[in-house]
Formats: C-alpha cells, structure tokens, sequence
C-alpha cells in the first residue's frame, strides 16, 4: 500500500488521539468513534495530558491505524459534513466536555469543514461587483493584518494598494530579529484559518519561519505587484467635498506624492514603536547601547559584559539566548513576569504528527478547533476579579488565587536550589494584571547561571560607562541593550490624520485613544484601523483571530457602501461613546484594569486602551457585519439642475 508507513500505528502516538478519532468519524462514517472511554478529560496546565488510560490509548490507535490504512488503500471518505447531531457530538468529544449552546455557530464558522466562512467575502451580486470596482482602498501595512486585508480585498474584487515602510512584507516578523523572538501562541492557531501550515517546525515558531510563512501568504495570492515599499504614509487628509482620502507618501528615494483613496485601513500593529525609559543620563553610555526591537547584530556579545533593562516579554526570550556567550549578563528588572508553564514551548513538531496533519483528512482541523476551543475562554475565567473577594493583593478572586497557586509552584520548583531568587522572581501583583509570558524553565536557568546576575535596585541613571542603581553602585558594561517594550497606547502616532473638517485626530483622542469596536472612529469617514484600541487579547485565543474578524467587518462596511450607494460612512457618536463606555466598565473588571497595577494595558490617564474586555465569541458575533443604524451613511449629492 503506498504512502502508508509501515510502523502507522507509533507515528500515531505523535498525534492528539482526540482529533484523531472525530477524523474517523469522516472517514468511515460511523459515530461510534467518540466512545466514552476514549473521551480527554484535560489538565489545564499540562495540555499532553489526555486523561485517558494508556491502555485505551493503545486500543484506539490500533483502531485508527487500520481504518487510516483503509482509507489511503483506496476508500472514500464516508461522511464529509455530518449532521447537526453528529457534528455537535464530533465537538464535545474533542472538548472533553459538553461546548455551550451559544458557541457553536461560533466554532462551526471557526472550523469551516466545508471550506466556507462568514470571514470570506460575499460580493456575488453584478451590482454589486459593479459597485466594488469603483472603490479604491489604501491599506497601511504589509504585516499580518495588512496582508490579510489584501486578500480579503481582492477576494471582493475591490481595488487596492499596500504602501510598507520596509523592504519586505512580515511586519512584526521582519522588524524584529533579536535572539530568541519567536511566537507565544501555537502556530497551529498562529496562522490564518484558511490558510493552514501542515509544516510548522515547532509548534511556537521562531521569528524566521514565520516570516516566511507571511512571505509565501504574499506569494500564493500574488500581493507583492499591489504593495509598495520602503514607503511611509506621512499624512492623511479627508476630502469633504470630494469624499476621498488625500495620503502624503514618502518613497525611498525621498520623493513625496499625493495618492487619493475612498477608504484607508491602517494595518500598522500595537507594538511596532519601542519604548525608551526615562530614565536620567539615557543615551549617554560610550558603548552600544540599543532596545531589542532594533537589535544589532553587527554588535558581537561574545565575551562581553552585556546589561539589560527590563524583563519583559522580549527580554524573556533574548536572555537565554545571549547568557551561554556572554562574559557577564546583568538584568536590570522592575517587576517580574508570570510565567505561565508550557514545557513543549522550544519543542520541535515531531514528524509523525507532521505526517498525520497533511495526510489524514480532517485531522488538522479538528486539532486546531481543539487548540482553539482551549484557548477560545483559555483562562479568562481565571483572570476574573471576583468583586466579593477579600484575599491578598496578590490576586483579584479564588480562582485567579488558585492560577497564581499554580504557576508559584512552577517557579518555586525551578529555584528550590536557589531560594535567594524567589523574592526576585516571584511576581507580587495578581496573574493577568500584566502581560504574562510561556514559561519552559528556559528564563530561570539562564538566572541561576554563574554569570548572569538579577539586579531589583531601581535604575537611576545611565552613565557613560553604564548603569547607576539607587543603591549608589555604578555597573559598567561593554553594550547595554533595552528589552523596555513598546509605546503601544500611542496608537498611530507616526501618521497625522485630518478628518472631516480638518478635525486631527490625536487631537480628538488627547492621548487617549478609542474607536468603535477598535476600528472606527466619529468625524473620520471610511477609516478603518485593524488591531485598534481595545482589541488586545491577554490570556485567550490568537490575534490572528481578532484580524480576521476585523477584516471581515471592514469589508463588510465596504460593502455596505456598495449597496447603498453611498459615498462616505462613520460611526455615530453616541454609539462610538456607549460602546467605549461598556469597555472602561467592564475592563475594570479583570485583572489588568485593577487600580494595583500598573502595565503597558493601560494609557497615561490609567484606562486600560489595549485590552478587549469581554469574549472572543463577543467580538466574533459584534464583527459578523456592519449594522447600518450604527453609521451616518453620507449620500453622493445630487447634481445642480
């Protein structure tokens, strides 16, 4: 039987046994696939635990093997798209529990076993093709978010043009290439949903590989011809009487020119501007000194004394990279991270599991709806405050007690041979309350080395030969390197922007950004911003996720102005402001909006202008299409007699 390995039944113990056997379901027809005994009863902590007796295990793979044998000798699949019924139990079984009622149009849309989703564009309708021809959008971008806008874009037959300010498509993925940097979400959801990368090298891929990917997602749907880079968009104006956006591009070779566009999405990220601290006597030291987004690779570390201020997400990553070669590594920290425990994180993909995904129908999507529906709510409920809650400081409710419980005890095993450290590395804030990062033991190993030191002392100058703390001590070093973040609440503070009436638009924000379901905003007609105020995600799901839902609903408003003909849309105020209003409310709800903390999720007023505040389900649902009593449609004016 060709193509069938011979040892069928090893490679399988590579793949997730549940997914596994809902794929039967389709291949062979029959239900009785999703036996009780075989059902996953998931630890939460430990995703490589099924639940299920290894002898049960045994005895479904021998199963699977033969039906897969069967089915690759030649058999068609038996049920392709099962029955309402049959697929409801299909995602029980695979969620080792019964899924809500209100989630399933939600996740079926999300699994898409036949190809289709709400998030592809409908312009079938001759008018309405007709209509979409005439538009003319600008998308601001080539990363994640700007590619996919493309896509969607030409989908729906609507012309556009990608303007980039660097020399290749990535984004965030071209930008950023300092040791280490890689995804903290699973690829296998760290990926479009139709497009779906059976190959993943690791299951947490490195800075690389996905840029890569994004380069080929250029590639297949022939982007490149429609972008234009190492070109900034300096300026953007609205046209009233002409209802066109007026850019004021900045090519390469220093040249301005003016584009015209009836609708503009940015499509520019969060995190794309680093953050410098300020901190006296900043840019004095003699030596190197750069922030990790800019990395420097022309700078060797190799026997060198090396300090770095700040550990956060960049930071967690670089410095177990760069401690092996360094002579000294001194880490500058004002407050730990929590570190959620994820021992696969550096892990490689075995190749069986590689094989499964691109050979058996089915399988790949049902790992990921699987990977999804874990991270769907993930540990939302844990990062709840619980207003009744009358513990310690250290956490906002029982359940994120008991979250914090969990990851302690991961750190406390890490360090039971260095208890020096736990007062360093043990976080004193509630989990959740900031930007937690995936935690393989990698971060505390590279801390107990014996050139690594971990300094608390607040920073309170930078000197010429590097770094004075409060407790007087000058540390000096050969490069100094900044892992400070991002000026993420500056929300597209490159670009000037004048709307309707010449109205700015920081301005109209004074430093605090808001938008109507993060995309739009009153006084700034066919605007449109992708991962815009409040569509930050914390500890659930994938940012992809959330692009394209938004993308989804901008095409939606495009279309919306193809079939009414109108010329220009807006987000009414009053519900531009309740929305907003729901937001502040319920964000003060959750761990990163309690009053204790203070974190990059929150603006220089103290809201919280990052972070979506309710569930993915809430903003798939919010985003499946433009309601038009929402906007202040404007009519093309009729010609003078």
């Amino acid at each position: 039987m060709a193509g069938v390995p011979a040892n069928l039944e090893d490679m399988l113990k590579d793949a997730h046994l549940p997914a596994l056997l809902t794929a039967m379901v389709h291949i062979t027809g029959d239900t009785g696939w999703l036996r009780p005994e075989w059902a996953p009863t998931y630890n939460p902590m430990d995703r490589a635990d099924l639940g299920i007796p290894e002898e049960r295990q045994a005895e479904a793979r021998k199963a699977v093997a033969e039906a897969i044998r069967t089915h690759l000798g030649g058999k068609p699949l038996q049920m392709a798209n099962p029955d309402t019924a049959t697929l409801r139990r299909q995602m029980d079984f695979v969620a080792g529990a019964p899924i809500p009622e209100q989630y399933v149009d939600f996740l079926v849309d999300e699994l898409t076993l036949d190809g289709r989703s709400t998030k592809d564009p409908q312009f079938e309708q001759p008018q309405l093709k007709a209509a979409a021809r005439k538009l003319n959008v600008l998308v601001i971008g080539a990363g994640m978010s700007g590619l996919l806008a493309g896509i969607r874009l030409s989908q729906a037959g609507v012309p556009f043009q990608i303007v980039d300010k660097n020399a290749d498509v990535g984004g965030t993925w071209f930008e950023n290439t300092y040791p280490g940097c890689r995804v903290d979400n699973s690829n296998h959801m760290y990926s479009y949903s139709f497009e779906p990368n059976h190959l993943w090298p690791q299951h947490f891929s490195p800075q690389p590989v996905l840029l890569e990917y994004f380069r080929g997602i250029a590639a297949k749907y022939d982007l490149r011809k429609h972008i234009r880079f190492e070109t900034l968009v300096e300026s953007l104006a609205w046209d009233d009487g002409r209802a066109v956006w007026r850019a004021t591009l900045n090519g390469k070779d220093g040249r301005t020119e003016i584009v015209e566009a009836n609708a503009v999405i940015t499509a520019v990220g969060q995190l794309n501007r680093p953050r410098m601290p300020d901190i006296p006597g900043l840019g004095s030291f003699e030596g190197p000194a750069f922030h990790s987004a800019e990395w420097r690779h022309d700078v060797d570390l190799k026997g060198k004394r090396v300090g770095v201020i700040g550990t956060g997400a960049s930071a967690y990553q670089f410095v177990p990279e760069i401690a092996p070669e360094v002579a000294s590594l001194t880490v500058f920290q004002r407050t730990p991270p929590w570190g959620l425990p994820v021992p696969h994180y550096h892990d490689d993909v075995p190749d069986n599991m590689k094989w499964v995904l691109e050979h058996v129908p089915y399988f790949d999507k049902w790992y990921r709806f699987y990977l999804f529906w874990m991270t769907t709510e993930g540990f939302l409920p844990m990062v709840k405050s619980d207003p009744a809650w009358t513990g310690p400081a250290t956490a906002v409710g029982p359940e994120n007690a008991m979250l914090r419980e969990m990851a302690t005890l991961s750190l406390q095993a890490q360090i039971a041979d260095r208890p020096d450290l736990a007062d360093k590395v043990i976080p004193q804030y509630p989990i959740g309350g900031k930007r937690a990062v995936l935690d393989n033991g990698v971060w505390i190993a590279a801390l107990k080395r014996d050139n690594v030191s971990l300094v608390t002392d607040k920073v309170t100058e930078i000197t010429a030969k590097g770094v004075r703390t409060a407790d007087g001590v000058e540390h000096e070093f050969d490069v100094l390197i900044y892992g400070t973040g991002f000026q993420a609440s500056n929300f597209l503070s490159f670009l000037k922007v004048k709307g309707r009436g010449g109205r700015d638009l920081h301005e109209t924000w004074g430093g605090d950004a808001k938008a109507y379901l993060g995309m739009t905003v009153p006084g700034f007609p066919n605007f449109f911003i992708t991962y815009g105020p409040n569509t930050n995600i914390v500890v659930n799901g994938s940012i992809i996720f959330f692009s394209e839902c938004s993308v989804r609903y901008i095409v939606g408003c495009l279309k919306l102005l193809a079939e009414s003909g109108a010329r220009a849309l807006e987000p009414k105020k009053a519900v531009h402001d309740d929305f907003n209003r729901r937001v502040d409310e319920a964000n003060a709800g959750w761990a990163w909006g309690s009053p204790h903390v203070s974190s990059w999720y929150k603006n220089s007023f103290g809201r919280v202008s990052q972070n979506w505040p309710f569930g993915l389900i809430d903003y798939w649902r919010a985003t499946l299409a433009p309601n038009p009593d929402d906007f202040v449609l404007e009519k093309t004016p009729e010609p003078v007699a």
